[in-house]
């Protein structure tokens, strides 16, 4: 493999073979892509989300006992 690829000239190996494997793999890798960009978006919304909720209950949670303790 090594003596076929040393006999091509340099476009070749730097364009030609590079432009053929995102032909041929171009659809596996933006499926790949996409999937790993839809995964860190969701888990963004899930720390927004779980972030939120901690927030809510903490303040209604401290607001109650305190108002609680003013009786």
């Amino acid at each position: 493999m090594e003596e076929l690829v040393k006999g091509l000239p340099w476009w070749i190996k730097w364009v030609a073979i590079p432009v053929i494997a995102l032909v041929v793999f171009g659809g596996l890798i933006m499926s790949l892509v996409g999937f790993v960009i839809g995964l860190l978006f969701k888990v963004l919304v899930f720390a927004a989300l779980v972030g939120g909720l901690i927030f809510l209950v903490k303040k209604f949670t401290s607001g109650s006992s305190s108002s609680h303790r003013d009786w």
